[in-house]
């Protein structure tokens, strides 16, 4: 059954699999039923077999403008057990940082606030040369809570962080392609072009070894490297026992492209 959803669109492409934000009225500014329905849609890409690899933008002139600031919670209101925007942005994380799919955020324009924090739980950022950057937080007297504040400055380093997130500056794609948050840039009229060809090659891969790549750069980031080392060794091992490993072999030897299973 195909997806279906009020403020998503889901489109699959061979083993590509595009999830937009789909608001551009608002610039894709997300709200409390918004971070439901991104994280039933993150569930459903990664469940999904066929979906080797996703991509992350947004319809119109916006990536994402991050929090719908019209829906803010009244400060003076009651106490109540309804989940608040933040645990349901929460819970979209958890969801998408589960993914062992690769994940490349296409980013077509605007992409601020939560909207800079979502593209940086991807595992990297492909961006057109229109497209503005930046940490938004302080200029509405907010403060990040998807990740910003630990995330942007293991991207770009602790200083030039500080700078985004203090001032709340928009920045050029190409500026924050020298300061290695953007890992791709393309023309304008070539981000979905250019975005689905990386795609493909990524999908034409291993998911398995793919996978198990993604696992240990974002474990190894949290422990010593000492015991990153050890773990990709241990994996390692694993690895060679599986099909996609022989598979890679065979095919060297029997000069043809490899027909990797995932496992």
């Amino acid at each position: 059954m195909p997806m279906s959803f009020e403020t998503l669109i889901v489109e699959h492409r061979g083993a590509v699999s595009w999830l937009y934000l789909n608001r551009p009225t608002v610039l894709n500014a997300v709200g409390k039923h918004g971070m439901v329905e991104l994280r039933q849609a993150f569930t459903d890409l990664r469940d999904r077999k066929e979906t080797r690899v996703i991509v992350f933008s947004g319809k119109g002139r916006a990536f994402c403008a991050g929090a719908d600031l019209t829906a803010k919670p009244d400060p003076e209101a009651e106490p109540s057990d309804e989940p608040t925007f933040l645990d349901l942005a929460t819970a979209m994380e958890e969801v998408l940082l589960s993914i062992k799919k690769p994940i490349l955020a296409a980013v077509n324009g605007i992409a601020c606030g939560g909207g800079l924090e979502m593209a940086m739980m991807c595992d990297f950022i492909i961006a057109c040369r229109s497209a503005k950057i930046g940490d938004a937080h302080a200029n509405f007297g907010l403060m990040p809570g998807g990740g910003a504040s630990v995330r942007l400055p293991r991207i770009v380093g602790v200083n030039r962080a500080r700078y985004m997130m203090y001032t709340g500056d928009l920045f050029t794609a190409e500026e924050m392609a020298k300061a290695g948050l953007v890992t791709v840039l393309t023309e304008d009229d070539a981000l979905e072009r250019d975005t689905q060809a990386i795609a493909e090659k990524i999908a034409a891969k291993s998911p398995l070894g793919i996978g198990r790549m993604k696992t240990l750069i974002n474990d190894g980031m949290d422990i010593p490297a000492a015991h990153a080392i050890r773990m990709e060794k241990l994996m390692v091992q694993n690895h060679f026992h599986s099909f996609d490993a022989s598979e890679g072999g065979r095919a060297f030897e029997e000069k043809r492209k490899p027909q990797f299973k995932g496992y």
